[in-house]
């Protein structure tokens, strides 16, 4: 497992700027390319629930006169499943995450794109990771990246208190909250187990060694989804959107939960009294990306889509929506003074050096852990 490297004092400006490792409108139609202008049409994307706000998709439809069909999803699982239920066609762009590369170059559902249409220095370096990782068979890059942001602890402030600076995966499943608590089916389950590291009830490093054979992961998840079923009757809520995430901090009574950044930030803008932060064993850091499928019909609006995505302004003011973060240089400039101070909440002190990036999954982990997060969830 690599944990992300920074230098000491890195700023939010610098991080997005600098070296890492990672696997209302806007009535400005001088901010895109003469291409992405001078298009027309439709576009069909599936991407995560709360990616295309508003503002994003009133000024790129008015810029290029192109109608934005959006249909959301919560999981990579989403994407794939569908994608395979129509032989890769319905749809122009979807947003898998970087690590999930060795499945995707299995199922040849993907086509790649022309990149001399994708001006893809408008992007942090060190998240442009498509040629790297995306090249299937030597064909070319099949993806490019979109967002990026990271799993977390968020809670409400006026339940709930962190035992210090940074709260736990564990503050999930501790009995103290029982019955208050919520995350990911998956991903609750990697939180639970840094938790157990971290406390002394697995060995260091388990759980990215499981991501390395088979035999291993079956010895790493067996403890782990006996003591998850254990603790079940700690966890008020499984979600598994943006939405689920948000009505459980504000109306199910969630007072602490392990969370994607982008949700608890939202709310947090909108004056509710909701925290989010990387917690003491470090926050899973993601970067979704955008990708072709083979059946995509539009593909002058696919570049036009990319290259409004790559639009600084445009991506400084989903921010302020979404929450989340992006890679496009420049755009955290857009961002305003409430992403700054959000950013400077969520990663104090060393937290932006202790991210951790997820792991490349093999076809055989996947299959692995849904097998495992089913035991847990059905128990």
């Amino acid at each position: 497992m690599t944990k992300i490297k920074t230098t000491g004092g890195l700023k939010r400006r610098s991080f997005l700027k600098g070296s890492a490792t990672l696997m209302g409108g806007l009535a400005a139609p001088a901010l895109v390319s003469r291409a992405a202008l001078a298009s027309s049409g439709e576009i069909n994307v599936m991407m995560w629930s709360d990616y295309l706000p508003e503002s994003f998709v009133t000024a790129f439809e008015g810029s290029t006169g192109i109608k934005l069909n959006f249909t959301g999803i919560g999981s990579n699982e989403e994407i794939i499943n569908k994608l395979k239920a129509t032989g890769g066609e319905g749809f122009d762009i979807v947003s898998p995450t970087v690590n999930r590369n060795l499945l995707w170059a299995e199922l040849g559902l993907l086509q790649p794109f022309d990149m001399t249409k994708i001006a893809i220095e408008k992007v942090n370096p060190a998240m442009a990771l498509g040629e790297k990782h995306w090249n299937f068979g030597g064909e070319g890059t099949f993806w490019v990246p979109h967002i990026w942001g990271t799993e977390g602890v968020a809670w409400r402030t006026d339940m709930f208190t962190p035992a210090g600076e940074f709260p736990s995966y564990y503050d999930i499943w501790d009995d103290t909250n029982a019955g208050k608590t919520m995350g990911r089916g998956h991903s609750m389950l990697l939180g639970l187990g840094l938790g157990m590291e971290r406390l002394g009830m697995m060995e260091p490093g388990s759980m990215w060694a499981a991501y390395e054979t088979p035999e291993k992961m079956t010895e790493v998840w067996t403890m782990l989804v006996e003591h998850a079923i254990e603790k079940k009757g700690n966890i008020k809520l499984i979600w598994n959107d943006a939405d689920t995430q948000k009505n459980g901090l504000l109306n199910e009574g969630v007072i602490v939960g392990q969370t994607w950044d982008g949700p608890p930030i939202a709310l947090k803008n909108e004056g509710e009294p909701v925290m989010y932060r990387a917690p003491v064993e470090g926050a899973m850091a993601w970067v979704d990306g955008m990708a072709m499928p083979t059946g995509a019909t539009n593909i002058e609006q696919v570049y036009a889509f990319i290259d409004a995505c790559y639009n600084p302004e445009w991506a400084g003011e989903a921010i302020k929506t979404h929450g989340y973060n992006s890679p496009v240089l420049g755009a955290d400039a857009f961002g305003g003074e409430i992403y700054a101070k959000n950013f400077a909440d969520a990663y104090p002190g060393e937290a932006l050096a202790n991210l951790n990036a997820w792991p490349a999954e093999a076809p055989w982990y996947s299959e692995m852990r849904t097998e495992f997060t089913n035991k847990f969830l059905s128990a």
